[in-house]
């Protein structure tokens, strides 16, 4: 039950502090000697924490509950309320922090949804070829040629992979301390020009900023509704076109929210399960008031005991306008890019997008394992591509 300003002004000291709960973590704490502390408990990163808002009655209910609404804010979006308070953008002068001292902080924030691996990779990089360059400088000081020079010797060794992913954890980084007051701007957001970059992936694929537009292109497709809602599944899925193309709907487990694939059409040869995501289920609904008759949930368009043309998904790209700017297995690249620039366990997006590395995946039993985390992963990716969605 909330407090009213009544119960607050008349709360009486006891022989031992007590606590007055207001709802949604705060609390007035009454000390014996009768000082009267606004507190609010929360969670980040998995641990409890404490805030303190400030003393009654210099700090009335009504601005306790501002303040706690705040914090409550602070933690939706990443940052900690508590350093929010200390290193807020007034205090960058008096708290100039090392960027070797913002990425560790940032890194033990992180760490708790990423693999020992990619955890490890993250720190090895950063030990061999940023701090040595600028660890040691205030974050706040570090402009974009520092930053430049020290990824480019790392380019210099022919390790571009290695240099691109290290120059997006960089990033994260300078954008973790700008939400937590700590820096004003990203010094490596435009770094990528600059750089020779890695070609790794041979198809084009979309960056999150192209998402909103792509989408509405889609939306405005006036052709097939296959080809439609196949982009929109792959999107969501992180499927191959050779994947989705040969789906049948007895694979389909709405009860459960499993896509089952049998070894069969799956290119590493062994079964894979997709977990459904609210809006994946959706869309297959809505492709199965079109081809639920059918055992093949994309069929041929001439012969239903076929399936879809390789061709389709691509021609349909291209009749929208995005030739050249993206193909169907692209989907596959913007997806895992994203999921990993957010930090979640590279296990688990790998074990997504179906591939299989022999060293970190071990068969059957951690593919059960994974599935829990990978749903909450997919659901995660399908509200992200809505939020983009929603942009314009």
């Amino acid at each position: 039950m909330k407090l009213n300003a009544r119960q607050v002004e008349t709360a009486k000291p006891s022989d031992k502090d007590y606590k007055l709960p207001d709802g949604n973590g705060l609390f007035l704490l009454v000390k014996s000697n009768g000082a009267k502390y606004w507190r609010y408990r929360y969670t980040f990163a998995g641990k409890e924490k404490l805030l303190a808002i400030g003393v009654y009655p210099a700090v009335s209910l009504a601005t306790a509950r501002l303040k706690r609404d705040e914090a409550r804010q602070n933690v939706a979006a990443g940052v900690d309320p508590v350093k929010a308070k200390n290193y807020g953008v007034a205090a960058l002068a008096a708290k100039s922090i090392t960027f070797r001292e913002m990425a560790e902080e940032w890194h033990a924030f992180k760490s708790p949804r990423w693999s020992t691996g990619y955890a490890a990779d993250i720190l090895e990089a950063f030990k061999k070829d940023i701090y040595p360059a600028v660890g040691a400088l205030a974050v706040i000081d570090i402009e974009p040629v520092m930053m430049l020079k020290a990824l480019r010797k790392i380019e210099a060794r022919g390790a571009t992979e290695k240099a691109a992913k290290t120059r997006r954890w960089c990033g994260e980084v300078f954008r973790y301390a700008v939400a937590t007051g700590r820096a004003k701007y990203n010094p490596v957001s435009e770094l990528n020009s600059a750089m020779e970059g890695h070609e790794g992936e041979s198809f084009p694929f979309l960056t999150a900023a192209e998402i909103p537009d792509f989408l509405t292109a889609v939306e405005n497709y006036g052709g097939s509704s296959l080809p439609k809602l196949g982009v929109q599944i792959m999107m969501l899925g992180g499927l191959r076109t050779h994947e989705l193309r040969h789906s049948q709907w007895e694979w389909v487990d709405f009860d459960n929210r499993l896509w089952e694939f049998p070894a069969t059409v799956m290119k590493m040869d062994r079964p894979h399960l997709v977990p459904l995501s609210d809006q994946l289920i959706i869309l297959l609904r809505d492709l199965q008031k079109l081809t639920g008759r059918f055992a093949n949930m994309f069929p041929g368009r001439n012969d239903p005991s076929s399936v879809m043309s390789a061709g389709t998904i691509n021609r349909m790209i291209h009749a929208i306008g995005y030739k050249d700017r993206v193909v169907g297995h692209g989907f596959r690249h913007t997806f895992s890019t994203i999921l990993n620039d957010e930090g979640f366990n590279s296990d688990w997006v790998e074990l997504q997008i179906a591939h299989v590395d022999k060293n970190r995946i071990r068969g059957t039993y951690n593919h059960a394992l994974y599935l829990e985390g990978r749903r909450n992963m997919v659901q995660w990716y399908a509200d992200y591509i809505d939020g983009l969605r929603l942009i314009w």
